[in-house]
């Protein structure tokens, strides 16, 4: 056996008690053989990635049971021991790859010294395996993206990045912590391709961590579903997808997007416990939400882009001849009418976010027209007319961590954009509608006291959507809002906004790389690839009969839905 574990117990001491973050835990992993580990945030899935590598954060511990890796006790190395087997014996992907990569450091420095340090090999040796690694992870220009540093990448194609480091040393057991989070369907099936064929020609093994069911039908040998620190589940795949024997199981499969046929909302994990408040309903008519300034309905577009284009300087050079530009996005054409969710998909890089950052006025166009309500916003300018334009559009960002302070109070978070536009009349005012905008999202009017880091991913996302309701917007751009939520907490961050949508008539940008999820939330869809729009389509008609061959090819990448069918 690869690696065994046998009644693993991690605790993490705090001031009000010891948390358990693993009870009991036994799994085993042979060589060759990928296993798929499932269930809520918070279950105790990463700690068990992080237990095996030595690397919990502080002050978590082992507090009990055994960790064999390839017939040895690892559990108690010393930290240099264990820094000659992270890497090279055992690779792990990790869930955030802003974090994971210094952004002092060229993709290309980060990748050679790791390669040199686990293999032994010449710098100039290890730079043709870094430019190797990188198109084998679907990165085009390989060779060219070394000189760029994490920033200039998307976040999939970080991930990407992050996915190659992992590689570099050739490890006999690989520990991905949702490697695909950040991915489209067809790089994400690109990934678990490349992880497949590394377990199968170097019979290296694999724990897979993933809120991600498809995931693990396509790829897993076996799945193991924790709840709450223990192993509720273990089997088969087809067995443990097709016919779960545990109610938590049950419930999690049920909550899973639909990829064939489109339901009016999305199945909620009944088994869980304690879980997010039930957000309260919203009456337009005497809400504060319902006041201020609404477009007239003269048919005017919500949201009008018009031949935008945007590209990025990958190399600059005093010479115009050396310089090399990426083409972000060219010539970006559609329209989207009041009350409607519109869709954008399209491959990690072909676009989605750029344009999105365009409309919400983060990024400047190079030349193309945006309009909001029938007023030009396009360009730096400001002006009354601009302004109000401007507020009614707001924005929910990928990762919700990253966009709210952490010095902040979640009360000022969600105040900012009313005392930034003056829309209250006094503190005492806009404290009342922060503690009713918190009690809308689900998360009750207690919850303004506290920090973001006290919050879970999906808590989190509950306080971004919050703060984009504050400015009272009649447009919200939603940039991969549940990407990084497990299913169960997907389910309600989708139904959230879906009963916002109608309450208060907005209009949604919606922007995903996951296709089922497109196909429950939005009305039209647009593809994009390599910066252009090539197919724009209502939903239905686009899943059934698309018109493009490359979202022929897209949709022929969505996960499995047979196994979960029985359910």
């Amino acid at each position: 056996m690869l690696l065994s574990i046998k009644d693993l117990e991690v605790e993490f001491p705090t001031r009000r008690g010891v948390i358990r973050a693993a009870k009991g835990v036994s799994l085993q992993v042979a060589p060759g053989e990928i296993l798929g580990l499932v269930g809520e945030s918070g279950a105790g899935k990463s700690t068990i990635g992080s237990a095996i590598i030595d690397l919990l954060e502080p002050p978590g511990r082992v507090a009990g049971g055994e960790i064999i890796f390839e017939g040895q006790s690892i559990r108690g190395k010393t930290e240099d021991e264990m820094r000659r087997i992270r890497g090279d014996r055992i690779g792990m992907i990790f869930q955030d790859p802003q974090t994971s990569l210094n952004p002092l450091l060229t993709v290309g420095e980060q990748l050679v010294e790791t390669i040199q340090k686990t293999l032994g090999i010449r710098e100039r040796e290890a730079k043709a395996r870094a430019v190797e690694l990188l198109e084998q992870v679907g990165i085009s220009e390989a060779e060219a993206r070394l000189k760029a540093y994490p920033h200039q990448f998307s976040g999939g194609m970080r991930q990407r990045v992050v996915i190659a480091l992992a590689l570099a040393g050739d490890p006999d057991l690989i520990i991905a912590d949702e490697p695909t989070t950040a991915l489209d369907v067809s790089i994400q099936a690109q990934i678990l391709d490349l992880i497949k064929r590394l377990c199968k020609e170097r019979n290296a093994g694999c724990i897979i961590v993933t809120h991600d069911i498809g995931v693990i039908a396509e790829i897993a040998d076996r799945v193991c579903v924790m709840y709450r620190g223990e192993v509720v589940e273990t089997g088969d795949v087809a067995q443990v997808l097709g016919a779960p024997r545990h109610e938590y199981t049950k419930s999690l499969i049920a909550a899973v997007p639909r990829p064939d046929k489109r339901l009016h909302r999305f199945a909620s994990v009944d088994y869980i416990e304690g879980g997010a408040a039930e957000a309260k309903r919203i009456d337009i008519r005497t809400h504060w939400l319902g006041e201020g300034e609404r477009p007239e309905s003269s048919g005017t577009p919500a949201v009008e882009v018009e031949a935008l284009n945007l590209s990025f300087a990958l190399t600059k050079a005093i010479l115009p001849k050396n310089r090399k530009r990426l083409q972000a996005v060219k010539d970006a054409n559609f329209a989207i009418a009041p009350g409607e969710s519109f869709g954008l998909v399209g491959e990690s890089g072909s676009g989605k976010s750029t344009v999105a950052r365009m409309i919400a006025g983060l990024y400047t166009p190079d030349s193309g027209a945006i309009r909001i309500n029938g007023v030009d916003v396009t360009g730096t300018r400001r002006d009354a007319r601009i302004t109000a334009a401007r507020r009614a559009l707001q924005m929910i960002f990928q990762d919700p961590y990253s966009s709210l302070n952490g010095r902040m109070r979640v009360q000022d978070i969600v105040a900012e954009p009313m005392r930034f536009f003056k829309l209250t009349t006094s503190e005492a005012e806009t404290r009342r509608i922060v503690g009713d905008l918190l009690d809308h999202v689900g998360l009750g009017a207690a919850a303004a006291k506290r920090y973001p880091h006290e919050f879970s991913g999906g808590q989190r996302q509950r306080i971004s959507i919050a703060r984009a309701l504050a400015s009272r917007p009649r447009i919200l751009i939603c940039d991969e809002p549940t990407s990084a939520l497990d299913v169960s907490v997907q389910a309600t961050i989708l139904n959230l906004l879906r009963d916002l949508q109608e309450e208060l008539g907005l209009t949604m940008l919606f922007i995903s790389h996951d296709l089922p999820v497109i196909r429950q939330m939005c009305d039209r869809v647009a593809v994009m690839r390599h910066g252009e729009i090539c197919e724009i389509a209502p939903t239905e008609q686009l899943f059934e009969a698309p018109g493009h061959e490359y979202t022929r090819s897209l949709l022929s990448l969505m996960p499995r839905a047979d196994m979960l069918q029985a359910v």
